[in-house]
């Protein structure tokens, strides 16, 4: 009897460890995804709140997608979608270019080493994200620490326009979310055997070919991983356009921000918040797809 009812609350543990993930994902994407859909289907209006109900006063079913079709035949939208995907895929190359030969170094480092690499890439963590965008602000602009160096070597004769370009923004970008990048690669290539290696090596491969055989396979894993964790909320940046881009940067989160804020446009603002996801959601699932046929035909 003791055996049964042991059996019996291990079971009822392992149910509640399967199910928090879902509930998880029920409460915090799922209820607020179908809240910000239903938003998006509503018209706008003066009033409190700014968005016309689901119901209409008989009781029927009151939706629309003007705001779908708006979006659709508004160029504008579409160049602000495609102006944040280009910059948010250039930011997450930039964050790969660095943060590889940063995790390799510090997965192949001495242990006792290791530990002070790790605090390091953390460290910035510790401080504001907006403390340490506006720190960029300083450096960058024209009376800066870096237009003051380049002016004292006698390099440039009159201060770089850093601030409000596109440049800010990538460094602004890249800086921010180099840790998300560096710590899964991490985790992935501190697993690998560097034997792998040193017996391709043995065989007569290149140190090129090596890498491109043994170990870009083996730490695609988190390649992706550290990809994602850098697109994702790159794409949807609104504190760094704002502050080192300027006014001229025009990214989907200033237009979320306006619209809801601004213009006071919750069905607009719901409707582009909607896209935004359905664009990340499809490659996440694509790649995860991917993932999981790899892993199959490698078993």
């Amino acid at each position: 009897m003791n055996r049964v009812n042991a059996h019996r609350r291990d079971l009822v543990w392992q149910n509640i460890a399967i199910a928090t993930p879902y509930l998880w994902l029920l409460l915090f994407f799922l209820v607020p995804f179908a809240i910000i859909l239903k938003i998006s289907l509503a018209d706008p209006v003066i009033a409190q709140p700014p968005f016309t109900p689901a119901f209409d006063d008989a009781g029927r079913l009151d939706l629309t997608f003007d705001s779908f079709t708006f979006l659709l035949t508004d160029k504008l939208y579409a160049i602000t979608y495609l102006r944040s995907v280009v910059m948010a895929v250039i930011a997450t190359l930039l964050c790969l270019a660095i943060g590889f030969p940063m995790a390799y170094g510090i997965a192949r480092a001495r242990e006792e080493v290791r530990g002070l690499l790790l605090l390091l890439i953390v460290l910035p963590f510790w401080i504001s994200f907006l403390l340490r965008v506006y720190a960029w602000m300083g450096l960058m602009n024209n009376h800066g620490a870096i237009n003051n160096v380049l002016l004292a070597l006698g390099i440039i004769d009159a201060p770089l326009q850093l601030m409000y370009t596109d440049f800010a923004v990538f460094v602004g970008l890249t800086y921010s979310y180099l840790p998300f990048m560096i710590l899964p690669l991490y985790a992935t290539l501190e697993r690998m055997d560097p034997d792998l290696v040193e017996a391709a090596q043995d065989l007569g491969a290149s140190s090129t070919r090596a890498f491109w055989d043994i170990t870009w396979p083996l730490a695609r894993p988190g390649v992706i991983a550290g990809c994602l964790l850098v697109f994702i909320p790159a794409i949807g940046e609104y504190v760094i356009p704002y502050l080192l881009g300027g006014p001229d940067s025009l990214l989907i989160g200033r237009v979320l921000f306006d619209e809801f804020f601004a213009n006071r446009d919750w069905p607009l603002a719901s409707a582009v918040a909607v896209v935004l996801l359905l664009l990340l959601v499809v490659p996440i699932v694509f790649l995860q797809r991917n993932q999981a046929r790899d892993e199959e035909g490698a078993a």
